[in-house]
């Protein structure tokens, strides 16, 4: 009978040891390795926590069998955390850009709903600046017509011998001025023209390129 009592007594202890063991291997499973980075040699890591390095370096987490399960990129610098800003902000612009024009080309096809009605309104638009360009010629013109005149009058107290007043000076140096800058402004005016037909011929193309892609339902 004491050997029966012997017998289930050891039987209980190792049943008692063998649980604790698979407690002991559960308890390590469930504490392995969450987090596994390389540093800058290469070297790999392996923590069931977060270290500052990890952050550094970035991440893998992993699960209890040692698979990945995500990645987390390391922190970036003050450097780069400027130049991604930079960048984001370069592509929103770009994206605004891109929707603004969008915009403005629904609005063109809704605008003019023919090549013809949309030439109209351009040459509308070039015979503007033509129209101011002629207004600054005739004033251009009568403006030299009063210079030559103060110049003529110059010239023949220059040939009578008598010389010429102040005043008749001053004012000869400002009607100089004067038709300097109305030349000025006419070149300008002839520029700003001549770069109209020239963007009035791209906005065609594109017109044209947006009615074909329309008509082919694009």
């Amino acid at each position: 009978m004491r050997a029966v009592r012997y017998i289930l007594a050891g039987a209980t202890l190792c049943l008692g040891t063998a649980g604790f063991a698979a407690a002991q291997s559960n308890t390590s499973n469930n504490n392995g390795f969450r987090y596994k980075w390389k540093d800058t040699s290469g070297h790999s890591y392996f923590s069931d926590s977060l270290t500052p390095d990890a952050m550094m370096a970035g991440y893998d987490v992993v699960n209890a069998q040692g698979v990945t399960v995500r990645h987390v990129d390391r922190q970036l610098t003050a450097d780069e955390r400027a130049a991604a800003k930079k960048v984001a902000d370069q592509q929103a612009a770009a994206l605004l850009v891109e929707q603004q024009r969008q915009r403005d080309d629904a609005q063109m096809l809704t605008a003019y709903p023919n090549e013809a009605s949309f030439m109209s309104a351009k040459n509308a638009e070039i015979e503007n600046f033509e129209q101011a360009a002629r207004t600054t010629r005739m004033n251009l013109q009568g403006q030299e017509k009063a210079l030559a005149d103060l110049l003529t009058r110059a010239g023949d107290l220059e040939r009578a011998k008598q010389p010429v007043p102040p005043y008749l000076g001053q004012r000869i140096t400002e009607q100089r001025n004067t038709v300097a800058s109305l030349r000025a402004t006419l070149q300008r005016q002839q520029a700003s023209k001549d770069a109209a037909k020239v963007k009035v011929d791209a906005q065609l193309q594109h017109y044209r390129q947006l009615k074909a892609a329309a008509i082919n339902g694009g």
